[in-house]
C-alpha cells in the first residue's frame, strides 16, 4: 500500500492431537493479522507520509537508483491489479463507512490503541536488535498508556517524552545484515521483499500481546484482527487515493515501499542516507583563505 519516509541524514541511535489443530487455527487466523498489519505498506506508505514521486527515468529502478530487484514483475503486476481490484470492492467501502461515521478525533483514539497491543512486540525486536534502552522506553510507553492511557487509547507517554519507537523482524534482520531479496506483491496484503515477509510472518507467530490472550482464534483476538483491518486501511486512504493520480501506480507502490523499508532499516542501523542534506550549509574547507576584513 501505499509509511514513505524520505530522509537525507544519518539515523542515530536515540534513547510484536489438539495441539495441532490448535496451531492449525493460530496459522490460519495469521493470514488476517498479516493482511492488517501489511494493509500500512501496501500500496506503499502510511497515510501520515507522503508518497515519493517516481520519475519517468527511475520507472525500473529501485529507491537508490539500482535497478529494481523485481524478478516475478509479470506476476507481480497481475497481483496487484488483482488486489486493487479487492480493495476497492472489500475494504475501501468498510473503511469509508467507517470514517464517514466515526469523527477523526474517535479514529485517532482507535489507531492509538491498536499501535498500543504492538508495543510489545517493538519491544522484543529492539532487544534483538541489542538496544536495551529503546526497549524499555517502549516498555514504558507500553505501561503508561495501558493504565493512564485507557488501555492505549490515550497517548499518554508521549507528552512524557517517550516517542513512538518501531521496530519488527524484518528490521532486526536488516540489522544484522539480511538483504531485502526480490521484490514481490501479495494481493490484500500489499509489498513485501523475502526478508520483510519472513519477518512479518515471525511478528505474527510470536506476537506478546496475542499469546496472552490466548491466540488468534479467540473473540479478543478475532476483534482485534478486524479493527486493526478497518483502522489501518481507515488511516492509508489518502494514499490509495493518491495512487490513482500515478502514472504507473505498481512502480509508484513498489519504489514507495522499497524507499520506506531501506530507511527503517537505516533506523536499526544508523547508517547514512546516500542522498546529501541540502538543509546542511557546507562546512568551510580548512585551506580555504578567509576574506580580509576592510580596513575603517
Amino acid at each position: 500500500m501505499p509509511r514513505m519516509r524520505s530522509r537525507s541524514a544519518s539515523v542515530p541511535d536515540q534513547d510484536q492431537s489438539p495441539d495441532q489443530t490448535v496451531i492449525g487455527r493460530r496459522f490460519a487466523a495469521a493470514g488476517l493479522v498479516a493482511a492488517a498489519s501489511l494493509l500500512a505498506l501496501a500500496p506503499a506508505a502510511r497515510a501520515e507520509d507522503q508518497i515519493p514521486t517516481v520519475p519517468a527515468s527511475a520507472a525500473s529502478q529501485g529507491a537508490t537508483g539500482a535497478p529494481a530487484n523485481d524478478p516475478l514483475e509479470g506476476l507481480n503486476r497481475a497481483s496487484f491489479k488483482l488486489g486493487m481490484g479487492l480493495d476497492s470492492v472489500l475494504l475501501a467501502p468498510v473503511a469509508h463507512g467507517y470514517m464517514a461515521v466515526t469523527p477523526r478525533v474517535v479514529r485517532n483514539h482507535v489507531s492509538s490503541a491498536v499501535y498500543n497491543l504492538g508495543e510489545p512486540n517493538t519491544v522484543m525486536n529492539l532487544v534483538l536488535q541489542g538496544k536495551p534502552k529503546r526497549a524499555m522506553r517502549s516498555t514504558t510507553r507500553f505501561v503508561v498508556n495501558s493504565t493512564v492511557g485507557v488501555l492505549g487509547l490515550f497517548d499518554v507517554a508521549a507528552k512524557m517524552h517517550l516517542p513512538r519507537r518501531d521496530a519488527d523482524f524484518g528490521q532486526t534482520f536488516g540489522k544484522w545484515g539480511a538483504g531485502p531479496g526480490a521484490y514481490v506483491y501479495v494481493p490484500v496484503m500489499g509489498p513485501l521483499n523475502v526478508r520483510d515477509g519472513v519477518g512479518r510472518a515471525l511478528d505474527i507467530v510470536t506476537d506478546p500481546v496475542s499469546m496472552f490472550v490466548g491466540g488468534l482464534d479467540t473473540d479478543f483476538g478475532k476483534a482485534r484482527t478486524a479493527v486493526t483491518i478497518v483502522d489501518l486501511r481507515a488511516a492509508t486512504d489518502p494514499a490509495f487515493q493518491a495512487l490513482k493520480d500515478a502514472s504507473d501506480p505498481y512502480v509508484t507502490t513498489r519504489s514507495a515501499y522499497t524507499q520506506y523499508r531501506e530507511a527503517f532499516i537505516r533506523q536499526a542501523t544508523g547508517e547514512a542516507e546516500e542522498l546529501p542534506d541540502f538543509d546542511t550549509p557546507p562546512v568551510a574547507s580548512p585551506t580555504t583563505p578567509k576574506a580580509a576584513t576592510p580596513k575603517p
